[in-house]
């Protein structure tokens, strides 16, 4: 992987830790995992990318490795009885980030997609989401999670039961 494309702009020219890198790999590739496997690497990158926020409560990177690991675990198992409380941890890491690196693609487009995928009960606001995916492609024209969601909305703009049960926050 590339790592200019793993580290938030605004955090270019300081040291990314090893950590945090490993953890965002971690959670952009299980895809190619069996289905069986995802969740246990997914704890493991989510293990990982926590001590690295914990060493380091201002790298962005370790945030949204956070984010990313337990979005993709949360949509793996379901949202079962402590799905609150995760989501409520899923949105601290990401507001975290995008403190940190407000102007951050990837970072946007994971909360603007959240906010898409999430039922408005449990905070979700497609409103504020689309703005987000928006800004993330002003900000990087070829911001491939930002366009898909985009192209997604539009193609289902009439049936907004189905934006839900379609968009993933993390895929």
């Amino acid at each position: 992987m590339i790592v200019a494309l793993l580290v938030p702009a605004s955090h270019a020219a300081e040291p990314v830790t090893e950590a945090a890198r490993q953890a965002l790999a971690i959670c952009r590739g299980v895809g190619a995992l069996p289905v069986e496997e995802r969740v246990a690497r997914l704890a493991e990158g989510l293990a990982i990318a926590e001590r690295a926020a914990l060493d380091d409560p201002t790298d962005a990177l370790a945030q949204y490795a956070s984010f990313c690991n337990r979005g993709k675990r949360l949509q793996l198992v379901g949202f079962t009885f402590g799905a609150l409380a995760e989501i409520r941890r899923l949105r601290r890491e990401i507001d975290r980030a995008l403190q940190l690196a407000p102007d951050w693609p990837d970072a946007l487009a994971g909360k603007g997609a959240m906010l898409i995928a999430l039922p408005r009960l449990l905070g979700g606001d497609a409103t504020e989401g689309e703005r987000l995916l928006r800004r993330a492609l002003e900000l990087d024209p070829g911001n491939a999670e930002a366009r898909n969601i985009l192209d997604e909305l539009e193609q289902d703009a009439g049936n907004a039961g189905l934006r839900i049960a379609k968009v993933g926050f993390l895929e």
